[in-house]
């Protein structure tokens, strides 16, 4: 499990954070760093992590209140670090959304046996089951595997044929992600119109893996409450996109 998973850890103090991603990585784990909850916030647009390890006192926006605006728009596992020792505190911090809480000081295995019991508990909403036919779903959504459709309730959501292809290849893997080489070799374009938002959006990138891109930002307007902060359609850094259900 730990060799896959991608941790963010969230800490002001530099001397703490750079510790806990050292120690982090010796132990498997795939580990980023954010000096404060804006950083962490400009990281969590582009990549998909599989758990946060969360400072409260922060300067600025406080651990607890990125944890509260985090749980509107996103299940990642949580794991608030704090000074703090209190019952009350932990409370506080378990109300906000956090999956765990640790007091500092800790024992650096405490906290890996904790993200190892944070992520065995989440693993079946992380990877759940390849989908070779019937339907996903996901929120107030659900695609129809074999004819294509995209249902929001009871309504049809309209998708092109790229759009369509691009979400069904998400779907019959969804909670593993796919690669841009794969999702572009079978993934239809769509004209003209399509390659010259392409050329505008990157003056470096062009072609097919910018293609997927385009249409993943047309599908997640779609879909996503916030396309910024997606839910269910997560870039995975390095590799392409994931669908997540819930």
């Amino acid at each position: 499990m730990s060799a896959h998973a991608h941790i963010l850890v969230v800490d002001d103090d530099k001397r703490l954070r750079d510790l806990i991603a050292r120690y982090l990585g010796e132990q498997g784990f795939r580990v980023s760093v954010a000096v404060d909850a804006a950083d962490a916030r400009a990281k969590l647009k582009s990549i998909s992590f599989d758990l946060l390890v969360l400072d409260i006192m922060m300067p600025g926006e406080s651990g607890l209140d990125l944890t509260r605006a985090l749980r509107q728009e996103s299940s990642v596992p949580i794991l608030l670090l704090t000074a703090m020792g209190e019952v009350q505190d932990r409370i506080n911090g378990l109300e906000t959304g956090a999956d765990d809480y640790l007091a500092k000081p800790f024992e650096p295995k405490e906290l890996v046996l904790r993200i190892n019991s944070i992520l065995k508990r989440a693993q079946p909403r992380m990877a759940p089951a390849p989908v070779a036919a019937g339907t996903v779903k996901f929120g107030v959504f659900a695609f129809e595997m074999e004819r294509r459709r995209l249902y929001k309730g009871g309504d049809i959501v309209h998708l092109t044929e790229g759009e369509s292809e691009l979400l069904a290849m998400l779907a019959r893997r969804a909670g593993q992600p796919v690669s841009r080489d794969e999702l572009q070799t079978r993934t239809p374009a769509e004209g003209e119109d399509l390659m010259s938002e392409v050329a505008e959006a990157s003056a470096i990138e062009t072609g097919a893996s910018r293609l997927i891109d385009v249409q993943m930002t047309r599908l997640r307007r779609k879909i996503e409450d916030d396309p910024r902060f997606p839910r269910y359609l997560q870039t995975v850094r390095g590799i392409g996109y994931v669908l997540r259900p819930d």
